[in-house]
């Protein structure tokens, strides 16, 4: 689903960007998609690394030490949300320099279009842990769900609204808003699945 997601949303965003900038746009597009999965690969691995040690404790009826990986993952994942955002915030500029330092316009570009994109990683720890979490109790439907709606529905409806009403900077910051809206629906079911599945 993500991978499916991914490719039609890449298509919509260089649509998107052709229109409202041309080349340019797309040139620091690509340059944000190498470098958020850098970062984002650091949420990915933390989540499927830790599924098997929940399933696990879930299965056995480990409740207490459910619990507590719930608690230790949520510390873990808030820090590194805002260590993340924080880091490609002041990387924005070398980054940008790296790869199009030939380009003065085109560095400015990337760095804003950087700087901006990487306020998304203050919610998308939570969201992906989220649906690796719920994969992890064996609730495929949750999971499935955060994932659709994270990777495709949200950022559809973003890169094409926001830019109608905050112009270039909408494009940018149309997965901020998907993962913000992603957050408050892994919010609703880690709240409403929490006694039920003994982790809070």
């Amino acid at each position: 689903m993500t991978n499916i997601s991914m490719s039609l949303v890449n298509i919509l965003y260089n649509f998107q960007l052709m229109r409202y900038i041309g080349e340019n746009g797309v040139a620091a597009y690509g340059i944000i998609m190498y470098v958020s999965f850098i970062f984002a690969a650091i949420f990915i691995g933390y989540s499927i690394g830790s599924a098997p040690i929940i399933g696990y404790h879930y299965g056995a009826g480990n409740h207490a030490e459910l619990k507590g990986l719930f608690r230790k993952s949520f510390c873990l994942i808030t820090l590194w949300n805002v260590l993340l955002t924080i880091l490609a915030i002041l990387t924005a500029q070398p980054l940008a320099q790296i790869f199009v330092g030939y380009d003065a316009g085109l560095t400015e570009l990337t760095k804003r279009a950087l700087a901006l994109y990487a306020l998304s990683f203050l919610c998308m720890g939570y969201n992906i842990f989220g649906s690796a979490f719920f994969t992890a109790l064996g609730n495929g439907v949750i999971s499935a769900a955060i994932s659709f709606l994270r990777t495709l529905l949200f950022q559809v409806a973003a890169v094409l609204l926001l830019p109608l009403l905050l112009g270039l900077d909408g494009i940018w910051l149309a997965i901020v808003a998907a993962e913000v809206l992603a957050l408050i629906v892994t919010a609703v079911f880690v709240l409403q699945k929490g006694h039920y599945y003994h982790y809070m």
